[in-house]
């Protein structure tokens, strides 16, 4: 896999995507989200988790009572899990996993405050530029044991713990909830699946999951009817398959960064609430989005 430089020099709009032949008449692209990144990152503070196996692992935390909640409230702990290639812009990975808008002051009062949390792979790129490690499970236990740590540091402030993450993130979330199950009160995995990601369920929690079927890296088509059988019949699952992802002003969600990726990246969705710009919410069972997901839980 060709390591994609997420940056405004490699980024191009009005590519066709190639998704472009199914839209309906009347239908049109959209090249952004509403929201604005990348102004919210100083929130974060930078932090270090030692590890001789995999190398030491970088993580950027949020606490809401640094930045004006109250010491004495209790808060959900939000874990945000990046996608491959991501982790190589550093800092600006926060925006990459989806975590960055839940910092803003606007998702903060909406949830009532909440810790969020996001670490790095020690991604590796071979001699061509392609990438040689990412997450695999291996990290797991480290993964585990950086929550656990966060926890514990904030042990009379943190109430319940939410897993999720796009793409590498998805599969990485899936296999967090069913090795840990009794760490996690909640998991959204988006665009990313596991071989046995059915184990996770039934097991008390409470699931968003969500693939775009136009998934331009195939990823929906990796789904079988049994596993779409079984997510739309587990009662704690939530489950969102559109036809087409869109952006908040409801046109086909276009993202090209030497590659399109626009109905792959269900994460900047997630990041913007899952909320139309009319006030609209993306799906009926979420009237108040992913922040209402986030604090019901």
């Amino acid at each position: 896999m060709k390591v994609t430089e997420f940056s405004e020099s490699t980024k191009v709009d009005h590519v066709t995507p190639p998704w472009a032949k199914y839209m309906e008449e009347g239908d049109f692209i959209s090249y952004s989200p509403s929201y604005t990144g990348l102004k919210y990152l100083d929130l974060f503070s930078d932090e270090i988790y030692k590890c001789d196996k995999l190398g030491d692992i970088r993580y950027y935390l949020f606490d809401p009572t640094k930045n004006g909640y109250p010491k004495s409230g209790k808060y959900p702990l939000l874990v945000f899990i990046h996608g491959a290639t991501n982790s190589f812009d550093g800092k600006i990975c926060v925006g990459h996993s989806g975590g960055e808008m839940f910092a803003t002051p606007e998702y903060q009062e909406k949830m009532g405050g909440a810790y969020i949390l996001v670490p790095l792979a020690n991604e590796k790129k071979d001699e061509n530029g392609n990438l040689s490690d990412s997450w695999r499970k291996e990290y797991f236990p480290h993964l585990k044991n950086i929550i656990e740590s966060v926890i514990d540091s904030n042990a009379n402030n943190i109430s319940k713990t939410i897993i999720g993450g796009g793409s590498s993130g998805g599969y990485v979330t899936w296999g967090m909830i069913e090795k840990y199950p009794s760490l996690f009160a909640g998991a959204f995995p988006v665009s990313g699946f596991s071989r046995t990601m059915r184990n996770a369920l039934g097991k008390g929690i409470k699931i968003f999951v969500a693939c775009a079927k136009h998934d331009e890296f195939g990823a929906y088509k990796k789904l079988s009817e049994e596993d779409i059988k079984a997510f739309e019949e587990d009662p704690d699952t939530i489950c969102f398959f559109p036809e087409f992802l869109r952006n908040g002003d409801k046109g086909v969600a276009s993202l090209y960064f030497g590659i399109e990726m626009g109905q792959h990246c269900v994460i900047t969705q997630i990041q913007a609430n899952l909320m139309y710009d009319d006030g609209t919410p993306y799906l009926p069972e979420l009237p108040e989005g992913m922040t209402g997901w986030f604090r019901d839980i």
